[in-house]
């Protein structure tokens, strides 16, 4: 009896002390709104759309911390070990594992010549490029792309909602943390593996992914925390550029509405003069003299 008013106690105060407690700290971690009459600052800090950021900023520095240790090192021993043609293999393989939840976005999305590439390239390369670790579709003149969740919603519509700062996923928001989830259950090799003798598979297929991916971009993220005053800024921007160019299939679709309503803006027409004077006689301009006229003989037209 004492036992089970103990665990009963437990649950009240997780129930009723935990939420309290959860929402104080999220609030504590909420950036400051500029007061109303500061319509500048209340206009930046609505574009910037980052209200949790003191909260983003402390998972940022983990993450960091975490990269610096661990992360790094790993993706330059990563770098060292393979030779360029095993880390190309693996890259291609992992997508090719990714074919599905590609195909089932391009669909979603409404992108039926997207969805057809993407299941050509699926069905040769994983059968001529042996399991995917060649990518002979390439070569076929089939190029491959990325697609997930969070891209369909935004093609849908959902807006991106502040932005997040995820421990080890990095930067996010809501819309592609929803994302996150839909295509890790909508993935068919995730289950398959999952109900193998070997589950644990999903991870070092994740942990290679993560490591390929920092591996890539090692040095633009140098470049870009040596050249940014504000490493944290700097990197919130550049997410959110890079997810924009995804969203629109890494094409420039400004202006968004159609071309024929921003004819005026992007023809430039020739500047309208008055009506030029007739021009002067060149004789008149040179200031040459006039040539006389020569006398009509006589009886010329008789």
């Amino acid at each position: 009896m004492h036992r089970t008013s103990y665990s009963s106690g437990q649950s009240a105060f997780a129930r009723c002390v935990l939420p309290a407690l959860l929402l104080s700290l999220l609030l504590a971690a909420c950036a400051t709104v500029p007061p109303a009459d500061d319509a500048e600052a209340r206009a930046d800090f609505a574009q910037v759309n980052d209200p949790l950021e003191p909260l983003n900023r402390v998972t940022f520095g983990f993450n960091r911390v975490l990269g610096q240790v661990v992360l790094e090192p790993t993706a330059k021993v990563y770098r060292a070990v393979l030779p360029v043609p095993v880390r190309d293999g693996l890259r291609n393989a992992l997508h090719n594992l990714g074919s599905p939840v590609i195909l089932a976005n391009d669909l979603l999305q409404g992108e039926g010549k997207r969805a057809g590439n993407t299941f050509l390239r699926f069905l040769v390369n994983s059968t001529l490029g042996i399991a995917g670790l060649f990518d002979v579709a390439k070569s076929f003149g089939m190029e491959g792309h990325d697609e997930d969740f969070g891209q369909t919603l935004a093609v849908w519509g959902a807006g991106e909602g502040p932005y997040l700062v995820l421990p080890v996923f990095g930067p996010s928001s809501p819309r592609d943390g929803i994302g996150m989830g839909v295509d890790l259950v909508m993935d068919p090799f995730f289950w398959i593996i999952r109900s193998s003798s070997e589950p644990y598979l999903n991870y070092v297929r994740a942990g290679v992914e993560g490591i390929d991916l920092l591996e890539r971009n090692l040095h633009e993220l140098e470049e870009l925390e040596r050249s940014s005053i504000d490493y944290y800024a700097a990197m919130r921007t550049r997410y959110r550029e890079n997810r924009r160019g995804e969203i629109r299939n890494n094409q420039d679709l400004e202006p968004e509405l159609p071309d024929y309503l921003f004819e005026d803006e992007f023809y430039d027409p020739p500047p309208v003069t008055p009506d030029a004077p007739d021009a002067p006689d060149t004789n008149e301009q040179s200031g040459a003299p006039e040539e006389p006229e020569e006398p009509e003989e006589e009886g010329q037209g008789r």
